[in-house]
């Protein structure tokens, strides 16, 4: 008897078998996954629907009188966005570092899909595809991950391959390059916020590569200058120039270019240090806020959820940021650390921007707040951002 259950119980109870003990086996891919990260970006989507909902639901000419409306699209975005990160995962680290080049080309015919008949203006900014609908995308959201995975191939082939230790010259001037053509389309349309993130996303990938100094330098320096001769030559829009001007004198025309950012902080102010409450916010309720639901969603957190609210959701991007930093010291090649630092710094000054103009201490910049603003493109792009970080951790050896 004993011989026979000795043989009839590995059948009926061994982990290799049964199909609940292969999913939380040590090496299965979901206990492999990094889930602070993942709730903690999940946390700032669900919670961010409320404060959408709260924005909106009484904006009748956005929300052809159904106050649910930018609720639920908002909550259909994030479905979708698990879906793309839950499919980078499952493709895995190696086999998106194989199409990277396909992938890269893709994001390029996008944006020279705005610059075509098919692409349209949204306030100011000529960035945008629109579909039947109102199923619209901004293809520069997706550009940002094509400039980091295109330079963490570039950076990190000869490295990986166990050729060098450090990026050569020959390939931080390539990846430079290769991050150059986004940027430049992206200039032309004009976006100027999304460029800012570029830029310093670029930086972060050098930092992350161990690019030599001189490189470092010379990029400040270029931007530097490259910045002032766009301000001189005109490129910039007048809306664009105004939104500086404002930053840097903000009594300047309040009741104009300055209006944002006056409405902003009185939202956030008067908020104290509980709010009023969720959905009782008087400027959010008298819809004194512009564009609330996207670029200013962080006034209605200050205002209605006050000091605590607004604590929190700094707090929710600090996790992810620490969670992406760990995951980029324990990556095993390159390409990993890489992709991890640029997404680093991209989520990074991406918030920073946004919390900052709404607090009046960065320009407006019209960029949205990872996880938390409204809008499929930047919900959709932030959670394959997580998906590429995942995929990272999940391609190390497991410990013992």
């Amino acid at each position: 008897m004993t011989s026979s259950y000795g043989s009839y119980r590995p059948l009926r109870l061994s982990p290799q078998r049964g199909p609940v003990a292969r999913v939380l086996a040590k090496n299965a891919p979901l206990r492999r996954l990094d889930w602070v990260i993942m709730l903690a970006a999940l946390a700032l989507s669900l919670g961010s629907s409320l404060l959408v909902w709260s924005a909106t639901r009484g904006r009748d000419s956005l929300t052809h009188g159904d106050p649910q409306y930018f609720l639920y699209r908002h909550l259909t975005n994030l479905l979708i966005g698990l879906v793309l990160c839950g499919a980078a995962v499952a493709i895995g680290h190696h086999r998106i570092r194989a199409a990277v080049p396909v992938l890269y080309a893709m994001a390029i015919l996008m944006l020279f899909a705005v610059l075509s008949p098919l692409g349209s203006t949204i306030n100011g900014a000529h960035s945008w595809i629109q579909f039947g609908g109102g199923f619209s995308i901004q293809p520069a959201e997706f550009a940002k991950l094509a400039i980091v995975l295109g330079m963490a191939m570039v950076l990190s082939s000869r490295v990986d391959s166990g050729e060098r230790t450090m990026p050569s010259n020959r390939s931080v001037f390539q990846a430079l390059l290769l991050a150059g053509i986004p940027i430049c389309i992206v200039m032309l349309m004009p976006d100027l916020g999304s460029v800012m993130v570029m830029a310093v996303t670029i930086l972060g990938i050098l930092l992350a590569a161990g690019a030599p100094n001189r490189w470092l330098f010379g990029l400040l320096v270029t931007g530097a200058l490259g910045a002032t001769a766009v301000w001189k030559l005109g490129v910039l829009s007048k809306y664009q120039i105004d939104r500086f001007a404002a930053f840097a004198n903000p009594a300047l025309d309040p009741a104009g270019v300055g209006y944002n950012t006056a409405q902003a902080r009185i939202a956030i102010g008067s908020g104290g240090l509980t709010g009023k409450g969720l959905f009782h916010g008087t400027q959010t309720i008298g819809q004194f806020v512009p564009e609330q639901q996207t670029d200013f969603v962080f006034t209605v957190a200050g205002e209605e959820l006050g000091f605590v609210g607004g604590l929190a959701i700094i707090a929710l991007v600090g996790v992810v940021l620490w969670r992406a930093c760990r995951i980029a010291r324990q990556a095993t090649d390159l390409f990993g650390t890489v992709v991890a630092g640029g997404v680093i710094a991209w989520f990074a000054f991406q918030s920073f921007e946004n919390i900052g103009m709404t607090l009046g201490i960065m320009p407006v910049a019209g960029i949205p707040l990872p996880f938390v603003s409204y809008g499929g493109s930047s919900m959709f792009a932030g959670w394959i951002a997580i998906g590429l970080l995942q995929a990272v951790r999940t391609q190390r050896p497991i410990a013992g």
